[in-house]
This record gives structure tokens, C-alpha cells and sequence, in this order.
């Protein structure tokens, strides 16, 4: 199984550094990871509505040339799906067991996602209603993954 992370900005904490490391090295066993970065668009503290759908449409842009239309898409977003560590295993078997093993997940920068990002999206995934600064949710979507390979093999890490 291919998984790609696809993310705004870059990481400038060593602590997520490590961290993403961590996950990186133990996911290596399950499956085959890329994290793809995007530069983030410089902008100001205050926006008009306008200047921030700029912002995002000038990320998206950045995010929708590293996919490819044979890859199937699931965005992070506040307003997607939620669901357990063992449902989202079973969720990433399904689409393994129905031929999309090439999986991008795909992480927007501080001001969220674009709608042409949202368009091709294959279906939309959120960890909570609570908003988490990039750099960590990083962390917590290679977590859950990393989890949720444990339970496909039926490996005792989600207990």
C-alpha cells in the first residue's frame, strides 16, 4: 500500500520533526509513505474573505499538482467524517481490498483547503471538531495510521 501526506508549510519544531521521524521509520514495515510538502502563501494576519479563498486557491493549486488522477484523495477537514482507530483501518482495507492502495491524505495550511482541493476529494476525514496547527495534526494523522496498520495485522498497538 502507497500512502502519500501531502502538507502546507513546512515543520519547524524539532519536537514534530522527530516525532514525524518516529512515525516515518515504524511505518516503513506496513507500507510505503511519502510526505510531500507545499509552500504556504505568505499573508497577513487579517484578511478579507476575498484574500483568504486567494490564499487557499494559491495552496490548492500547489497541493493538486502533486496528485494524480489515479490516486484516491482524503482531505482532512473539521467537517468530514469522524470515526474510530478501528473503523479507519478497516476503512483503509476496504479501499486496498477494492483497488485504491495509492491513498493521499491531505493536510491544508492555516487557513483550511480550497474548494477545488474539496472537488477532488475522494471523501473527507476529521479527527475532531477542535482546529490543530498543521505541524501537529501531522503527527496525529501518521499516529493513527501507524495504528491503524498495528490493527490490520492484528498487532496489539490498539489497545
Amino acid at each position: 500500500m502507497k500512502m502519500t501526506v501531502i502538507t502546507v508549510g513546512k515543520i519547524k519544531e524539532k519536537f514534530f520533526a522527530d516525532a514525524i521521524k518516529e512515525y516515518e521509520k515504524r511505518l516503513s514495515k506496513y507500507c510505503q509513505l511519502k510526505i510531500v510538502e507545499v509552500s504556504d502563501e505568505k499573508a497577513p494576519e487579517t484578511l478579507s474573505d476575498r484574500e483568504m479563498e486567494l490564499v487557499k486557491d494559491k495552496e490548492g493549486e500547489r497541493i493538486l499538482a502533486k496528485i494524480k488522477d489515479t490516486q484516491h484523495v482524503i482531505t482532512l477537514e473539521i467537517k468530514g467524517g469522524q470515526m474510530t482507530s478501528e473503523a479507519f483501518s478497516e476503512r483503509l482495507s476496504v479501499l486496498a481490498l477494492h483497488g485504491a492502495s495509492d491513498i493521499v491524505f491531505v493536510i491544508g495550511g492555516s487557513l483550511g483547503l480550497s474548494d477545488a482541493v474539496i472537488k477532488r476529494s475522494n471523501e473527507a476525514l476529521s479527527f475532531s471538531k477542535m482546529t490543530f496547527p498543521h505541524q501537529l495534526m501531522r503527527v496525529v494523522l501518521l499516529e493513527q495510521i501507524y495504528r491503524a496498520m498495528r490493527i490490520r495485522a492484528g498487532e496489539p498497538y490498539h489497545k
